[in-house]
């Protein structure tokens, strides 16, 4: 090999230099080193997972929201509904109550107009008896018993009322 230009001892000591240089250089940088670049791959590993997590829970946070805010608005129009449905009912019954209101000073007024008209028509009858025995005492000159009085405007009367009716 010495024509080739290999010194053959000097390559077994630098084969055994390195050697010796790789097992502690292995020893002493290479394993932590690697160590090290495992840790921090680890731990990138682990920000990815959580954050990938935290992003899970976001969009289940955010569908929760969008339904809670669903469910507010079917609430909310429900309520709308309610209230509207009970202003309803109550316009409903104050109208019943207005109508029964109207209704009933109707009857009163319609009561109040018999008690004047049978009045008004007593009125009548006692100013017609009036006239009918004023007519009656000219006619016949004489004057009736009280008795008499009674059994003439009675009969008037039947007739005045037999003849309208």
């Amino acid at each position: 090999m010495d024509a080739l230009g290999i010194n053959l001892p000097g390559l077994i000591t630098q084969i055994i230099s390195f050697g010796i240089l790789f097992f502690i250089l292995s020893k002493l940088l290479y394993k932590p080193l690697v160590s090290l670049m495992d840790q921090r791959a680890e731990k990138i590993r682990e920000g990815l997972e959580a954050s990938d997590m935290a992003r899970e829970q976001a969009a289940r946070s955010e569908e929760a929201i969008q339904q809670q805010l669903v469910e507010a608005r079917v609430e909310g129009q429900k309520l709308v509904a309610e209230a509207r449905e009970t202003a309803d009912k109550f316009r409903e019954e104050e109208m019943v109550k207005v109508r029964d209101d109207i209704e009933l000073e109707r009857v009163r007024a319609e009561a109040n107009i018999q008690r004047e008209r049978d009045a008004a028509i007593e009125d009548l009858r006692r100013e017609f008896a009036g006239l009918a025995i004023s007519a009656a005492e000219k006619v016949v000159r004489s004057s009736l018993d009280e008795e008499g009085h009674k059994e003439l405007i009675e009969s008037v009367l039947e007739e005045s009322t037999s003849g309208n009716n």
